[in-house]
């Protein structure tokens, strides 16, 4: 609806002054209706435009939801990944190669099951002949259950563990001995088998040095606010369970690092503290393919920062939401057309190396204005400047003339 306004007062689109919205329902059922084809020819020519690496995918899931209560056979309650249970919602799947260009979407019920959407993305994938995605997910899915069932059918899984859950195997690798093998100019990471047989599990221990010394810093910071809030309650005049005491100790963050002598003092438990400091910089990763080797491992679960990436660009600058449509079919097509919109902003990102949200600040900066003489009418852009220039060369996109159309009046 919004594009309609969007045409006749905010861009210029040659021969194209308005447009009936009539005209855009029409040609999105069009789309809808050749979904499948269009879909398959879009991967084709993007994977030629860039060469792309498509021999290992990566997958995952997000949701979306509704300004109504009125649940259809798509708009269902579910579980909500943007915290707004109360709301009807859909679950929307996306595959992404290692480089972030999205490959192919799904739209599923919203009380769909992360687990339950694996058999269908496999079954569409394996017709394009890519038999190869592996699942990647972050700590919320590392139960024994869910990665069983990311095997099925010769499937494989990349998943994070939270490093401070006390799990056994978590303890096992950060103490296991050896050296790390460099990734990147920061990135550095080590194997770690548990187990035998069945029982086996393949760990990947990664170190972000960058992290790490960001980790290092907000400690500090955290120890300089609990002496001075210690400091203050130390000294006060009666010691004990006072209400300051008690939302300090209780507090979700400070809480876990202060400890209460017999006498009332409080001090800081640097001990926890120090326990804290081996976690920082490094997380945890656990696969169940055999063939990917250690830089595949880390890069393939650091692109699952790419592929959440992806659905904050579709729910932010791509404008998924709002989504007004009622009709089923409708929201499949809003959303279908926001992945090729996506996939054109990976592109633009891929090729440039540059954000969208730069690129697009940048480009709106180019106006088009009419002007009138006596006898002419001169429709004429402002003068590139030299970051566009640049933009348009990078995406081989020709630059537009200056002089637009001159008219006799």
């Amino acid at each position: 609806m919004a594009i309609t306004d969007w045409v006749e007062k905010d861009v210029y689109i040659p021969d194209l002054p308005k447009i009936d919205i009539q005209v855009l329902y029409r040609a999105m059922d069009f789309l809808l209706q050749h979904q499948k084809q269009l879909e398959k020819e879009l991967y084709w020519a993007v994977a030629d435009l860039c060469n792309l690496e498509v021999d290992l995918l990566f997958f995952d899931t997000t949701s979306t939801y509704f300004e109504t209560e009125e649940e259809t056979e798509l708009k269902k309650h579910g579980y909500s990944k943007d915290k707004r249970g109360d709301l009807p919602q859909v679950v929307i799947g996306l595959a992404v190669t290692r480089s972030g260009i999205p490959v192919k979407h799904w739209v599923f019920p919203g009380n769909t099951a992360d687990m339950s959407t694996i058999k269908r993305v496999k079954k569409d994938l394996a017709e394009w002949h890519l038999n190869r995605c592996v699942f990647v997910h972050d700590t919320g899915m590392t139960s024994e259950a869910n990665l069983q069932y990311l095997q099925r059918g010769g499937g494989h899984y990349l998943v994070g563990h939270k490093m401070k859950s006390g799990e056994a195997d978590v303890e096992t690798a950060l103490s296991h001995k050896g050296p790390y093998t460099p990734i990147d100019d920061h990135l550095f990471a080590k194997e770690v088998v548990v187990g035998n047989g069945e029982k086996r599990k393949r760990l990947t221990v990664v170190k972000n040095i960058k992290e790490q010394e960001r980790n290092k810093q907000a400690r500090t910071k955290l120890i300089e606010t609990l002496e001075n809030k210690l400091a203050e309650l130390n000294n006060r005049k009666k010691k004990g369970h006072s209400k300051a005491v008690c939302e300090l100790k209780s507090h979700r963050v400070y809480g876990k690092y202060i400890k209460e002598l017999k006498d009332g003092t409080l001090k800081i438990n640097r001990s926890q503290l120090q326990s804290e400091s081996r976690y920082d910089g490094k997380y945890l990763i656990q696969t169940s393919d055999d063939t990917l080797n250690l830089r595949d491992i880390v890069l393939g679960y650091k692109q699952l920062y790419d592929v959440e990436q992806a659905f904050r660009t579709l729910k932010t600058y791509i404008k998924l939401r709002p989504n007004y449509h009622s009709k089923d079919e409708r929201i499949r097509c809003h959303i279908f057309l926001c992945f090729i919109a996506l996939v054109l902003v990976r592109i633009i990102e891929d090729k440039t190396q540059k954000t969208w949200e730069t690129i697009r600040k940048e480009m709106n900066r180019l106006y088009y204005g009419e002007f009138k003489t006596e006898t002419k009418k001169i429709l004429q852009l402002t003068e590139l400047t030299n970051e566009q220039k640049a933009i348009l060369k990078t995406l081989n996109i020709n630059e537009p003339s200056i002089i637009v159309d001159i008219h006799n009046i």
